[in-house]
């Protein structure tokens, strides 16, 4: 135990040479919408190289207050800043949304020394948003969903590729077919948090919240 503490320890946490973030001096590195912050980093740590900066870890809790994390692909963000996921309906993750409409995410680029941390409320779009969603998915991902069962419990491998053998035979001989258990849902925020490592310790948090949906958005500075 003592010593894989002392190898974590050990580790580096970012790499020396950060990109600096300083909003108190520079007006312009943050502007008055979360959003366009955030699409500024994203393109950033798309053109830097990181691996997947679209990935986020979305936490939710059921109305048992059980706490669940998992890392799943952001579809878009809109101009009055929700965060899309998608999703089946009988998953954990939407039945947890459904039973306890607030969420949290957060996107962690450590190639870069970031985090943005973004909670709000949940709410599930409209039927035919969730279907275009799911028509405009692979293939082999729409056969993936039609097979559901997620997070269930598996009796082995082959139970599952004969599954999947039979969704994706249900696909291609129907390309128009819509699982319309399958659903799309939107973190509206009420805080979304931009968090930069500072090279040689410390760190930069900028933090925009607001009372609700549509109100104007207070930024600031927080305590490192």
């Amino acid at each position: 135990m003592t010593e894989l503490r002392e190898r974590l320890r050990a580790l580096p946490s970012f790499p020396p040479d950060l990109p600096r973030f300083d909003p108190e001096h520079d007006p312009a590195a943050a502007p008055p919408d979360p959003r366009a912050l955030f699409v500024t980093w994203l393109d950033e740590a798309l053109a830097s190289g990181a691996p997947t900066p679209q990935a986020a870890v979305l936490a939710t809790a059921g109305a048992d207050g059980v706490v669940g994390a998992r890392t799943l692909i952001v579809k878009d963000v809109t101009d009055d800043a929700a965060w899309l996921f998608a999703t089946h309906r009988t998953s954990p993750k939407a039945r947890a949304a459904e039973e306890n409409p607030h969420a949290a995410m957060t996107f962690f680029w450590p190639t870069r020394g970031r985090q943005v941390r973004v909670s709000g409320t949940v709410r599930r779009l409209p039927d035919d948003v969730a279907a275009a969603d799911f028509s405009a998915r692979p293939e082999a991902s729409r056969a993936a969903t039609l097979v559901g069962g997620q997070s269930e419990r598996l009796a082995s491998r082959s139970e599952l590729a004969a599954a999947f053998d039979a969704a994706l035979a249900r696909v291609r001989s129907d390309p128009d077919l819509v699982d319309p258990a399958w659903a799309l849902y939107a973190v509206d925020a009420v805080r979304v948090e931009f968090w930069q490592a500072v090279t040689g310790g410390g760190a930069v948090r900028w933090a925009y919240e607001r009372d609700a949906v549509g109100r104007p958005w207070r930024a600031g500075l927080l305590w490192p």
